[in-house]
Order: C-alpha cells, then sequence, then structure tokens
C-alpha cells in the first residue's frame, strides 16, 4: 500500500437554504474532486443546507419571536433526514467514484422526535455508505438557540488508504478530551469542518497538527451575500450588500504544525494536497499523544459512545 493519498477541502457556497439544489452542488464537487485524483474530500459544517447565520443578526434571543420561527420552520423543511435517504445522490457518487466524503449537515432526526435539528458530521467510506454521524457534543453559544446538543456516538475513525481519519465540528475542535477520544482511535488524519472563516481555523489548524502529529484538513464555506436568495425570509436583516459573511478559511497543516495549505479566502476552490503517512510515523517518534506518551495509570478518560435518546420504547 502507497503512503501517499490525495485529500480535498471543498471551500463552496451552499445554495442557501435549499436542500436539492446544494445537494446537487455537493455531487458535482464530489465528481470534480474525484476527477483530480482525491481520495478523500470534506465540505464544510452544516453546509447541507446551510449554516444558521441569521442568529447572530436578527436577535436571535428574543423570545417567541416571529423571525425565528419563519426561518426555523424553513430550516427545518429543508434539514437533512437520512432515513427519508436525502444523502442518496452523496452516498451514490462516492460508492461509483470510490471517494470518502466527510459532510457537514444540518440533520432532522426521527430517533429524537424529528423536530430538532442537530450539527452532524457525516463519514461516507469508499463503497458509499454511512460510516458515521456525529452530532456536535455542544453548539457554540448562539448555535444553542437552533440546534440540540449531541452525543459521543459519532467519536469514531475510519480507515481511508493508509490513514486514518476522525472529524470534528467547529468549537468541538477545541475540546481537548473530545480530540483525545479520536486520537485513541488512531487518528493520524483530522478533519476540522467549520461554517467559514480564517478567524476560526488559523490558530487552531496548526495547533491540532502539532498536538497530534498528524495532519489536520480544516474546511470552511463561503457565504456572501449574493448567495442568499430574495426570497429568504428577513433576508435584508441577516446581511448588506455586496457583503462578505463567512470568507472560507479552508486550509492544511502537516504533522509537524506548519503549512502545507495556509488559509484560502473569499472563494470558492477546490483546494488539494498529497500527505505521505511517512511522515505521521516519522513525527510519532518523540510524542504520540495516547501512545508512548501517555500516562493511563494516572490519567483516563471514559468516552460513552452510546446513541442517546429521550425515550425507550418497549413494546411486545
Amino acid at each position: 500500500m502507497t503512503d501517499i493519498l490525495k485529500i480535498a477541502a471543498a471551500q463552496i457556497a451552499p445554495v442557501f437554504l435549499d436542500r436539492d439544489a446544494t445537494t446537487k452542488k455537493i455531487v458535482d464537487t464530489i465528481g470534480r474532486a474525484a476527477d483530480d485524483g482525491a481520495q478523500l474530500v470534506a465540505f464544510g459544517e452544516t453546509l447541507l443546507p446551510a449554516y444558521p447565520l441569521w442568529l447572530t443578526r436578527t436577535d436571535a434571543a428574543q423570545f417567541d419571536s416571529d423571525i425565528q420561527k419563519d426561518l426555523h420552520a424553513l430550516y427545518l423543511a429543508q434539514s437533512v433526514s437520512i432515513p427519508d435517504e436525502h444523502l442518496s445522490p452523496i452516498c451514490k457518487i462516492a460508492g461509483e467514484r470510490k471517494i470518502a466524503v466527510v459532510l457537514g449537515i444540518a440533520e432532522r432526526t426521527a430517533d429524537r422526535g424529528n423536530h430538532t435539528i442537530y450539527c452532524s458530521c457525516v463519514f461516507i467510506d469508499t463503497d458509499g455508505l454511512i460510516a458515521s454521524i456525529h452530532r456536535k457534543l455542544m453548539p457554540t453559544y448562539e448555535e444553542r438557540l437552533s440546534w440540540g446538543t449531541g452525543d459521543g456516538a459519532g467519536l469514531v475513525t475510519h480507515p481511508v488508504g493508509p490513514f486514518t481519519v476522525g472529524a470534528l465540528n467547529c468549537w468541538e475542535n477545541w475540546m481537548p478530551l473530545a480530540r483525545t477520544a479520536l486520537y485513541a482511535g488512531g487518528e493520524d488524519l483530522h478533519v476540522a469542518i467549520w461554517p467559514g472563516g480564517s478567524v476560526l481555523t488559523e490558530d487552531i489548524t496548526r495547533f491540532i497538527a502539532r498536538e497530534s502529529r498528524s495532519f489536520v484538513l480544516s474546511v470552511g464555506s463561503v457565504i456572501r451575500e449574493s448567495d442568499i436568495p430574495g426570497g429568504i425570509p428577513h433576508r435584508s436583516e441577516m446581511c448588506t450588500k455586496g457583503e462578505t459573511i463567512y470568507n472560507g478559511g479552508s486550509c492544511i497543516a502537516g504533522p509537524d504544525g506548519q503549512w502545507i495549505v495556509s488559509p484560502v479566502t473569499d472563494r470558492e476552490e477546490l483546494i488539494f494536497a498529497e500527505v505521505d503517512h511517512k511522515r505521521v510515523r516519522g513525527e510519532r517518534q518523540n510524542f504520540d499523544p495516547t501512545g508512548h506518551y501517555a500516562r493511563p495509570d494516572v490519567l483516563q478518560i471514559t468516552v460513552d459512545r452510546r446513541r442517546q435518546t429521550g425515550v425507550n420504547f418497549l413494546d411486545d
């Protein structure tokens, strides 16, 4: 097996709050990544169907607000239901082109009543199968007004070529114990997905790479005023003419913490890199955070990877 893996960060804009149109754009992008030889492609946080950017711009904490109800109703209607096979076109192309996909979705889930949205990171393997769904452990700040809190069921890793891949959503990447759970799963290629912005990625990406002695792929979306259709409710309150709301910031760091690709901003782009597993093995010589440099006799964590649910039905 070769030590080399070609990876891609898909820094694209959603078709804002349009699940079907955004799905088509994602499928097209996966095809382009595969055409250029990528074996893994990653997309930003809740790209499908969009990050709820209105929360910071429309006084989302105001109780019983008609604005929030209007936008949340639309968000729920356009969110992703995996049992309803909303991801089938994406799984299909992943399997056909033999490319792994890491995708951020706003997930509406039947196991929690079907009316709460979770910020979820989905891993689709090269056979086109959904291998894991990680629901964000703690939505960040105002996100708690839109998303439910997740669980540890998706704190798992997956093989892709010579690498073992794990992924976290946005500020979860700042959670040392969540990172540790993935390191213990053998992670040596970390995918960090973000709503979009170099201010989010420029420090933490290199830090995680240096801490874990792994490659780190950070990917964010671009959202400009022009990407928000005129028919979106309360559009004038969430953006101003010509504004770039999220500038991307996708980047790739090596296991020594140095840039392979520094943050790319202000444009949609497929960003490629070839990563060499030999570099991970070399950097692990002097530090392996859950291996030879760990002290489990002194410090341990327990990770509950059971899927949480509010109700257990006991039927005959």
